[in-house]
Parts: C-alpha cells; structure tokens; sequence
C-alpha cells in the first residue's frame, strides 16, 4: 500500500485580525523608536528598512534610501548574484595532467595543476587527491607546473589597498588555492623560561623560510608577534615574543602573497610523504592543450560554499565568487571588474535595482567600498526569498541566532534566536545586519539596518541592532516587542555584594585557566544568561581563554570588555579582594599584541581609565611596553584614534613600559623613524610629535626625581593631533 507523502514547505499562521495587527504594527515602530532613540544610534547615520513578506508592506523605515557602508552585508549581494548565475549544482574543477598518457613506470616529466578558482579546497582534500594520483599509478615526477590563468593576475580587489596587513582574512585571489590563502602557524614553548620557542607551520612545507627569534616566557609572558610577507616565490614568516609554558601552543593564521606556489610546495610535499618522489621545482606556467587528464578534483557543492561565504563571513570566497562569475559568463581569464558587471546585470535585469543607484567595488565589502540602501538590501532578499530554486540554499546559507556563523554569540534569551537568519557587517565605524525574521506571531519578515560613523565602541551598537532584531521577532508575542527589547537589553543590572560577586568570577576565572574547550558550552550558557556587565566580561574572558584560535570567542570577549566603571571599574576592585591581577586584561593586551585593532583601542581605554589606581597603573605600562615590542604600527594608530586624556595616559604608561625594558633598540623607536617617511603628512605630523612628546616623558622617567616631584600628566602635555588626522578605516574580521 503506497503511502501518500507532502512536503510542507512552511506554515501559514493564523494572521492577526485588521485592528490587532494595526496595534501590534504601533507596538513594535514604539519599540523600535525607543531603541534608535539611545546612544550610541541615535548619534550615527541609520539606515531601516523592515518589510513583511507576507503582505509587502513597509512596517518601518528610517532613512531607508541613504547609501551607507553595508561592510560584509554585500556578501549577501556577491552570493544571491552567484548563485542565480551560477545555479546551485555548480561545482569548482581543479584538474591533474600530464605530457602523455601514465606510463606502466609512473615516471613523468611534468604534473600539471590547472584550477578553476576552487575556494574550498583545503590540505585533507588535497591528500585525498595524491591518493588518487597514487593509485592511478603516479610514481615519480620531475616538475610540479601549477596554472593559474583561469583568474587574471591582480590578487586584490579594491578596497583591500586600504589597508596594510598580513591577516588571514586579507588572503589573496588565486586560480589554484589552498585553505583560503591562509596558513596556521603554531608557537611551542621550550622546556624552560628562556628557552627557544618553536614554530611550526600547517601544512608544512619548503614554501616557508621561518626566522624564529621565539623565547619562553612565565606565566603572563604570551606577547606574540607574528608577520608573512613575500619572499622571492615563498612565503617568509617572522615569529617574535614570548610564550608561556603554563599557556601551551599558540595558533596564528596568516594569508600568503603567492597562492599558486603555496598550492604547488604543499602538493610536492605531499606527494612525497605517499611516496611519489618529486625531482625538480615547483613552477608557475600554463598547462599544454595536449595533456592527458590523470585526475580531476570537484568542490564542495555550491550550497557548502556559500555557507562558508555567509555564516563565517570569508572575504576570500566572497572575491572568488566574482571572478568566478566574471571567467563563467564573461570568458577567461575571470577578473574582479568582469565579476562586477556580472553582479550589476543581475541587479538591474532581475532584482530591478538600476547602475549608478548603489556602488560595488568588491565582493567581501571590505573597507570603505561599497554604498547600498537599505531598501536595495531588501529588495534582494525579498527577490531571492521568491526565487524558489535558489531560496533554500540561500536562506540557509546566513547564520542563524543564537545557533551559529556570525550570529551564534547573539540574541540569546530573546524570542529572535532560532527565528531570525541574518548577515552581519562589521569594520571600523560600521555595524550592519541583514536578513530574514519570523515573528512569534508568525509573520515573515525582511530587514536591513546599517549604521555608519557612531561614536564610540562598537560593542552598544551591536546591542542596539540585536535589541531592533528581537523587536520584530517578539510581534505578535504575549511579551511584545518593548518587553523583548528591555530584556535583551538590560546588561547593566548590578550584580550584589563585592564578595557575592568575586566569588562567583573566581569560579569563572579558574574555569578559563583550565584552557580546556570541554568547558565552552557551559561558559557560553553562563556568558548568556549573565547580566552583570563584570562577570559577563569575566565569562567573555574565560571563553576566549578555552580557544584563544576562535574568532567569535575574541570577538564576545571585545564586545563585553569596556574600560566604564561598571566593568573594568568593578573588575579592579574584584581584583583587589581576590589578590589576582585585574581579570580580562591579559587577554586583552594578547590580542592587542597580536594587532587587533579593536583590542589596541581598548587597551589605550584601559590606560585612561587606570589613572590614579597604583597596581593597574603598572600592569598597563608592562603591557604597553610589551605591545609596541610586537605591534608597533598598530599601537601609533590607536594612540592617534585615541581621545586627548587617555592618549595622554597612554602615552606616559608607554614610557613607564618602555623605561623597564631597558631596550634602547627596541622596535618601537624604529617603528617610529619609519613612519616618518610615510606618504600621509597628517600621519608624520602625529607621529613625530609622538616621539618628541614619548622621547620627553621617558627622559622624565630615567631622571633622578626629587622626593616631593610629581609626574605630570594632564592635559597639557597631551600628544597634539591636528584636523585631518584621522586614521583610515581598518577593517577586523568577521563580518
């Protein structure tokens, strides 16, 4: 007996009545007003457009035409474009030839590679690929010639040339790639302080010259260094630092500069270790007509790719796809201008969206590039929600709230998790999110909202777009949408006595010494039903302390830190009673020694707001001296974004730090020299009143003092930053 099987796409539900759902409209444009009516939104450019799906009305808009920066929400454009061009089935081909047919022997004269821009391929598919090789009979090889001509050239779309910086998540484009351009590296601690550190690089291969300068260190000694640059075909990767051996191994991914030679250096290693031996070079070239395919590696499918694309935000994917788009529809060899036109014609002949209406320069929406609307953003959500054959790989492609990608961290406790799918977008003055909610109620609905130029941290305004998102999530809900709103938002509640409190960040804290990831769906149960803005960042720290290698742990652990009184003011005073140093501080001059950007900003808070605390004092100055060791440029960057009294903080901590190393030579003197010659006069002028004023304070701190002399450290004596010193936008990862 057949059975009768039905596939519900969706459930519609029992829709409001005409004057119920008019209420709850009211309710929810309220709630929505109350949110954008706070700071930090209410001080920035905002973008709204919140539409229903289910009836096509606009429920609320605000400034909804404005071209703002959307940051990583225009991979939400790359990927609807890639996907209606290229279909869902689409797979990437990387092909293996050689001259002639395999001989019996297996010797051959020349492996060809010829790829086609697969952004998925990584080391554990590569090995299984020398294992079909191997198997095919492949024994021996002279040379390894890799083919890149699929792509053009230029490896960096616009906007990446604003920005200097050896990150992973600046990898370049390539034909033929390996692990998005990136490379891990691994930091050992030797057996003893003092000791030599070892690196070891994955995959390991003779495409990286190491120059290791890596020492051992005590227990708050990992202040790490790390930078990638080009070296002739290699790659030269330069470790410097400490390294606690109580810490154990430290991981630092860095993009590559040559994605074909990377590929071809690896692919040799491997061959080796499977025992096909590999006489001669790695070379880049073109692959003859004539050869004779020996194997052919297929990608993931398309909808895998664009998962990594949206849910992790990968710039390196987002840029692929363009010059995938550009090769498929525009012939070889695929360029970033061809991917774009490829994009512009899918705005304008399907979404409706004209050229000229938005600007699109790139596919990841990296740095200041890209202008859209909100309206445009959500006429191409509304268009691919429509688009049955391709709306399942796309809604499935962005992350969901509360459950994973970009959003796993956020929403928690409000009725948006598990309802609300979303793009995130952040850079440097730039927070965005995109996507698709359906309410308690069970309406559908498409939003945008971007805000561009808020003051301050981007840590409220995260909160304030979470808080707009749980809003429409909650209509229709016995809660509302006020009553959602106040709950996510209310992190401000202050915890109870000192006591009550430090006991309960002792505990948190000796769970994040633990370094045991076993613990990190406990600590991030905790971190989000916690309230207390001193033991959520607590919470934030032990995260990021039980993976320091996961981008979102860092990422909680910079939006829950803040240099106020109610977190890093009560967090002294908590430090105090347990006889610790301050919580969360070491982790934060980690990353800030590492270059993060956001983390170094956050530091030079923390210096302002140790003014007058003895202790605090003193840990700030060693971590300051410690920072610009390993991150000098970055720290001359923070120091200009800096206000005038915590630059002037800063700055005199600075030399405290630099006064105790003892190191006339050290990297930050030579960092300065070299930005003296920079193209940017507004950039010299800072930094060379930087080092006169530095120069000064350090001469101040080796003098003899008298014993009823004071410092000076007010306002006067500030570093002076004049107009049209503002640093360009750096971007961090993520989106």
């Amino acid at each position: 007996m057949a059975a009768t099987a039905a596939i519900i796409l969706s459930l519609p539900a029992a829709h409001a009545a005409p004057a119920d759902k008019k209420a709850e409209r009211e309710a929810l444009k309220t709630a929505l007003l109350d949110v954008l009516q706070r700071t930090p939104l209410k001080a920035s450019r905002v973008g709204i457009s919140i539409q229903s799906l289910d009836d096509s009305s606009v429920v609320f808009s605000q400034n909804p035409d404005d071209l703002l920066n959307p940051a990583s929400n225009v991979k939400l454009v790359t990927s609807a474009a890639a996907l209606a061009t290229l279909g869902p089935e689409f797979r990437y081909e990387t092909e293996f030839l050689v001259d002639t047919e395999l001989p019996l022997d297996g010797k051959v004269k020349t492996l060809y590679v010829r790829g086609k821009g697969d952004p998925s391929m990584t080391t554990e598919r590569l090995y299984g690929v020398v294992s079909e090789l191997m198997h095919a009979g492949l024994r021996e090889v002279q040379d390894i010639i890799v083919d890149d001509s699929w792509f053009d050239p230029e490896r960096t779309p616009p906007g990446y040339d604003q920005e200097e910086s050896d990150r992973a998540y600046m990898a370049p484009t390539g034909a033929v790639s390996l692990n998005w351009n990136a490379t891990a590296i691994y930091l050992r601690p030797g057996t003893a302080q003092g000791a030599k550190g070892s690196v070891e690089m994955e995959p390991s291969s003779d495409f990286f010259v190491v120059e290791n300068n890596l020492t051992t260190g005590g227990r708050l000694a990992r202040r790490v260094g790390v930078a990638s640059k080009p070296f002739g075909d290699k790659q030269k990767i330069i470790v410097k630092g400490q390294v606690s051996a109580e810490q154990g191994v430290v991981s630092v991914w860095k993009k590559i500069d040559s994605p074909p030679m990377y590929f071809g250096y690896t692919l040799k290693e491997m061959l080796k270790t499977r025992g096909i031996k590999v006489k001669g070079k790695v070379k880049q070239g073109l692959a003859p007509t004539r050869a004779k395919l020996v194997h052919v590696a297929q990608s993931d499918t398309f909808d895998l790719i664009l998962k990594r694309l949206n849910k992790l935000s990968n710039n390196f994917v987002a840029e692929t796809l363009l010059k995938t788009m550009g090769a498929e529809v525009k012939g070889t060899p695929g360029s970033f201008q061809k991917g774009i036109e490829v994009v512009e014609s899918f705005l304008e002949r399907e979404v409706g969206i004209p050229p000229g209406s938005y600007v699109m320069k790139n596919g990841s929406g990296l740095n200041d590039s890209n202008r859209f609307s909100a309206t445009q953003m959500t006429r191409i959500l509304r268009y691919m929600y429509q688009r049955f054959p391709l709306a399942p790989e796309y809604l499935s492609s962005v992350g969901i709230a509360g459950k994973d990608g970009t959003l796993k961290y956020r929403f928690e406790g409000s009725e948006a998790v598990g309802r609300l799918r979303a793009k995130t977008g952040t850079l440097e003055n730039v927070s965005a999110l995109s996507g698709y909610v359906q309410a308690t109620g069970g309406e559908l609905f498409v939003f945008s909202m971007m805000v561009n130029d808020y003051p301050g941290r981007s840590g409220p305004v995260v909160q304030g777009l979470d808080a707009l998102g749980a809003a429409v999530a909650a209509t229709g809900s016995s809660l509302g949408p006020s009553r959602a709103v106040a709950a996510l938002s209310d992190s401000a509640r202050p915890g109870s006595e000192l006591a009550a409190v430090a006991s309960r960040i002792k505990t948190y804290m000796e769970l994040g010494k633990q370094r045991d990831q076993r613990n990190i769906s406990f600590l991030r149960t905790a971190w989000r039903s916690e309230r207390d803005p001193a033991v959520r960042a607590v919470l934030a720290d032990s995260l990021y302390q039980s993976n320091p290698s996961d981008y979102l742990g860092a990422r909680t652990l910079l939006d829950s830190y803040s240099a106020s009184g109610d977190v890093y003011g009560r967090l002294r005073a908590v430090a105090r009673e347990l006889s610790v140093d301050v919580p969360g501080v070491g982790s934060m001059v980690e990353l800030a020694a590492g270059g993060n950007a956001e983390a170094l900003s956050r530091v030079v808070e923390l210096a302002g707001a140790s003014r007058g605390d003895g202790p605090a004092e003193t840990e700030l100055a060693q971590a300051l001296g410690e920072v610009a060791r390993t991150a000098p440029e970055e720290l001359v960057g923070a120091l200009r974004e800096a206000g005038n009294g915590e630059r002037d903080v800063a700055v005199s901590l600075l030399a405290r730090g630099l006064v105790q190393v003892g190191d006339a030579d050290h990297p930050f003197w030579k960092s300065l020299r070299k930005q003296l010659g920079a193209s940017d006069p507004a950039l010299v002028t800072f930094v060379r009143n930087l080092d006169a004023t530095l120069s000064q304070k350090v001469a101040e701190q080796k003098a003899p003092r008298a014993p009823d002399s004071v410092e000076v450290s007010g306002p006067g004596s500030a570093v002076p930053v004049g107009p049209g010193t503002s640093r360009t936008a750096e971007t961090r990862p993520g989106g």
